[in-house]
């Protein structure tokens, strides 16, 4: 499979982590998605992002790297990688935080992470419903 996917990561108290060039990022209790694509082999990536044991490579491992950080969901759509920033832009409109820079070094979004009020199912389904498209709920 290939697309864009959300991923639901549970911060489990207030936590301040070093994210490689961004420094160090205060993060608040609760819940965060971030917008991410693989356009090979999304069940790779997503299983890589489950993983707390890896080499660090983009910002989003030091957050899912992290002992007070859970994946708790993944939601996927099979678009293409154009849709990654059209879903960082809804997020941006919809969520309580938006974490600047994170995630977007290779484009001109303003952010790829943000905090969200709310369940997975209700994010997922706002998503779905404001770009027209189907998600599979893989974690």
């Amino acid at each position: 499979m290939k697309g864009v996917y959300l991923l639901f990561l549970k911060v489990k108290r207030d936590l301040r982590i070093r994210v490689g060039s961004l420094g160090v990022i205060g993060f608040k209790g609760g819940l965060y998605v971030y917008v991410g694509s693989a356009q090979n082999n999304l069940e790779k990536r997503v299983r890589r992002h489950l993983s707390k044991e890896k080499k660090v490579r983009w910002h989003i491992d030091y957050l899912t790297s992290s002992r007070g950080v859970d994946v708790v969901a993944v939601c996927a759509y099979e678009l293409g990688k154009e849709y990654e920033c059209i879903i960082a832009g809804y997020l941006q409109e919809i969520s309580e935080e938006v974490i600047g820079g994170f995630g977007c070094s290779d484009c001109r979004c303003r952010s790829h992470l943000f905090r969200v009020s709310g369940g997975v199912e209700d994010v997922c389904l706002k998503v779905s419903r404001r770009i027209n498209a189907r998600h599979l709920r893989l974690v």
